[in-house]
């Protein structure tokens, strides 16, 4: 028997208004239900409808604009995201940490070398965001600090091909065996990666990313 993996209820309404843009083959700009009418629809209380909006906001499936709605912004991130499915927790994740370490191995060195002042400024200001928030606002914030690695890299390419597979990517800030601090020990590898992307150093860059990923793969090994 394998462990039953703990679904909260903001993963369940994310997945509920996912689908839902999907069936309904909604576009970029068009306007979602009310915060209300979910509440209504799904049954479900308002804190976890918005910790639901929250999470697709990070994953620029949504956006709310205020005073107006709630509104899809890029349902291609879900529709094109991978359609295999690997039972096993621990070998997906050691699977995507292969993955990850060879496209945002490459985007961390390109980052090293086109990132602007205001591209370094985003990357400080979500790596301290990660430590002053707990749950899921600081797995928001580590998502959008990788993003930000990601756009400092400069090419439309590598990020298209990344945010085809993104979330297959989010299975890395989605509480990991039950664990929302499981990736706690990669942290201080944040502030080093930075560094040396200002510094504008792709090759140090490259071996604290790498560093970040060996503590990540040790972190998932060692699960018993």
């Amino acid at each position: 028997m394998k462990k039953i993996k703990k679904v909260q209820t903001h993963e369940m309404v994310s997945k509920e208004i996912k689908d839902y843009i999907q069936q309904n083959n909604l576009k970029k700009g068009d306007k979602l239900p009310s915060v209300e009418q979910i509440m209504e629809n799904l049954g479900v209380g308002r804190s976890s409808i918005r910790e639901a909006i929250r999470y697709l906001e990070a994953l620029d499936i949504i956006e709310v604009l205020n005073g107006k709605g709630i509104f899809v912004k890029e349902p291609s991130l879900y529709q094109l995201s991978t359609k295999f499915t690997v039972e096993d927790e621990k070998s997906a994740l050691l699977q995507l940490c292969d993955v990850r370490r060879g496209l945002e191995g490459i985007a961390v060195e390109l980052a090293a070398v086109r990132a602007s002042q205001e591209h370094v400024d985003e990357m400080w200001y979500y790596y301290e965001l990660i430590g002053k928030t707990t749950g899921a606002e600081s797995s928001i914030a580590d998502m959008k600090f990788h993003q930000a690695i990601y756009r400092a890299s400069g090419n439309v390419i590598l990020q298209e091909i990344i945010g085809s597979i993104w979330n297959t990517f989010v299975e890395f800030w989605r509480a990991p065996f039950g664990n929302k601090d499981f990736f706690y020990d990669s942290y201080p590898f944040h502030k080093s990666v930075v560094e040396a992307i200002e510094e504008k150093n792709p090759e140090k860059a490259r071996v604290e990313f790498n560093k970040m990923m060996d503590v990540m793969v040790k972190a998932i090994t060692e699960v018993k």
